[in-house]
């Protein structure tokens, strides 16, 4: 080979090396974004969406994605594989079916909340719990699939045994139903576009739908009578971004996530070590 054509070769593979090993476009420094899918209860819309903008803006890396609806269908989901880093329940009925399908590590679950029963009514139509039997009322509850709706016939069988209340108040209550729902946001949302004259929900949708609107009257049940929701959380054992998403639980659990949690109505005087 002559002094130019070695010239060519050794110039023509000095460029074939740098392109080795010139950076990729686009590339820096900066870690990637993790993403963290959430699939939470109806009933943590709001209050998950401030923890939410609360953890990323501590952490601007992380990517929280959620998934709200009720916590029976999202149980079906996961257990069904949906992907998902956490799951977020109402009840610890829910929790247990993803436990049981193997998706969660029983001993990761905690309980971070529980919320109470009330009345969401027609202030025209409905004062007291005792108008929810009278005749020609319409009422929507939960399913009894879902966690607001188990709460809400516990409630009911607990009146029966009550002397200011009795069977006949279950009866008549359970005879005024004309939709079982399969969220609570769509109990609450039936109230309040009208289509029913009462409903039960969580006091935490009560406290969002006070804000909005004055057309809807809040009717407190009895403590003896209420029934108290305890809400679980857990990581997913195949989750995405397993680190992020113990850091959000950890968020959650903290100081600041208990009072975002208060300040939406949920009690956390409840949270002592739970089991699935």
């Amino acid at each position: 080979m002559n002094y130019r054509s070695l010239s060519i070769f050794l110039f023509c593979l000095a460029l074939l090396c740098a392109g080795c090993f010139a950076p990729m476009a686009g590339n820096s420094n900066k870690p990637p974004t993790q993403e963290v899918v959430v699939f939470a209860a109806a009933s943590l819309t709001e209050v998950f969406t401030q923890i939410g903008a609360a953890f990323t803006a501590n952490d601007p890396q992380a990517n929280l994605t959620f998934n709200f609806a009720g916590s029976q269908q999202l149980a079906s989901q996961l257990a069904e594989g949906a992907p998902a880093s956490i799951f977020a329940s109402a009840d610890q009925h829910q929790m247990k079916a993803v436990v049981d399908s193997g998706r969660v590590e029983p001993a990761s679950v905690a309980l971070f909340a529980c919320n109470r029963l009330v009345v969401v009514a027609n202030r025209e139509r409905i004062t007291s719990l005792a108008d929810l039997a009278q005749p020609g009322m319409k009422l929507v509850i939960g399913a009894e699939s879902v966690p607001v709706g188990v709460y809400t016939l516990a409630f009911l069988a607990a009146s029966a045994t009550d002397p200011a209340y009795g069977e006949p108040f279950r009866q008549d209550v359970l005879g005024n139903v004309v939709s079982y729902e399969q969220s609570v946001r769509a109990v609450l949302s039936k109230v309040r576009l009208g289509e029913a004259d009462a409903g039960i929900v969580y006091a935490t949708d009560a406290q969002v739908a006070s804000a909005t609107t004055t057309d809807v009257a809040v009717l407190e049940i009895p403590t003896h009578l209420n029934q108290l929701a305890h809400y679980q959380v857990a990581s997913l054992r195949d989750g995405s971004a397993p680190e992020m998403a113990r850091q959000f639980i950890d968020f959650l659990l903290s100081s600041e996530g208990k009072d975002l949690l208060t300040a939406a109505g949920f009690s956390i005087d409840c949270t002592v070590a739970a089991t699935p």
